[in-house]
């Protein structure tokens, strides 16, 4: 079983009456993806600041590969890679004179540091842009150019702080497959820390969910969804036509009320919505097969059926937004 790198007890920061986090409890193993998800001010970059020995809590401990941030905030430092939301650079400069300041500041010989910034920048696919001056580089190039920079002293964390954020889609697919790339071939434990769901769920292992301080639930995202949605466990879409090709659910009489009253003899369906034109049926099982049986036979079109598995969003909606849909 693989040891946890991160370990956090009862972390707690306070400023005044004001609790920035509170008595947060999380473990990540080693190689790990984790996604810490939140909307912005639910603590998420105080924490990271605590796991980098840049701020004390007020009360419990932090552990990060074994070491105290607190007390030897250096050693862990030299252990994490940390890339935060705006990456700062010496605009003037070229990205491979950034990327050798960084190395010697850390203490590569020049032979060494040329060796290393060449694979770097091979692996970040920015070799072509190493002599440009990264006040000309876009968002996404200087994220890349930052990822190279944190690895420059082989760490065995890497911390992300909103990395995607002002991104274009093709950049941030690079990115992400970049990263997860990178965690699995060598075993590096991340933590990405944002409050986009897409991005999350695309690379992350297992997710915490935080908002107002407080880690609300963590685990992997079809464990969540199964604690979450217990009841309903199974959503069914269904598309209907009239046999004049009409959608039906556009006609006052089909509603939803109306599609439980063709299904009533179906056992374990719960609820039944519309959203975007199409009926949601929450079910405590899987009867998809039974639901086109039961339209087939009432005479009734059906053009879409499809079993949905649960997402991140539906998680999200549930927990910040106080949706109890399918319940």
């Amino acid at each position: 079983m693989a040891e946890n790198i991160i370990e956090l007890v009862d972390l707690t920061k306070k400023y005044g009456s004001f609790t920035a986090v509170d008595q947060l409890n999380l473990s990540v193993k080693k190689g790990e993806i984790f996604g810490l998800l939140g909307p912005n001010g639910a603590g998420k970059s105080t924490t990271i600041l605590m796991m980098l020995g840049l701020t004390e809590p007020t009360s419990g401990l932090a552990r990060i590969c074994g070491i105290d941030p607190t007390t030897h905030p250096i050693e862990v430092k030299r252990r994490i890679g940390y890339l935060p939301e705006d990456v700062g650079f010496y605009y003037n400069r070229s990205g491979y004179e950034n990327l050798m300041f960084t190395a010697r500041l850390n203490g590569l010989s020049e032979r060494m540091a040329n060796e290393k910034i060449e694979q770097l920048l091979a692996r970040v696919g920015m070799s072509e842009a190493a002599q440009k001056k990264t006040g000309k580089y876009s968002r996404g190039m200087l994220q890349r150019l930052g990822l190279a920079d944190v690895l420059i002293k082989n760490p065995e964390v890497i911390i992300l702080d909103e990395p995607t954020l002002g991104i274009d889609p093709t950049g941030v697919k690079e990115f992400l497959e970049l990263i997860e790339g990178l965690s699995r071939a060598e075993g590096l434990t991340v933590l990405f820390s944002s409050h986009d769901l897409h991005h999350v769920q695309q690379v992350c292992d297992r997710v915490g969910l935080f908002v107002n301080g407080k880690l609300l639930a963590e685990g992997d995202i079809p464990s969540l969804a199964k604690k979450l949605f217990s009841k309903s466990p199974f959503v069914i879409e269904a598309g209907l036509y009239r046999q004049n090709g009409e959608e039906i659910n556009t006609a006052k009489k089909y509603t939803p009320d109306w599609l439980k009253g063709l299904l009533h003899s179906i056992d374990g369906i719960n609820a039944v919505e519309i959203k975007n034109g199409i009926f949601q049926i929450g079910c405590s099982r899987d009867v998809t097969s039974e639901i086109a049986e039961a339209v087939i036979a009432s005479g009734e079109k059906l053009n879409y059926l499809n079993k949905k598995a649960y997402g991140l969003d539906d998680i999200y909606y549930r927990y910040f937004e106080g949706g109890e849909k399918y319940e």
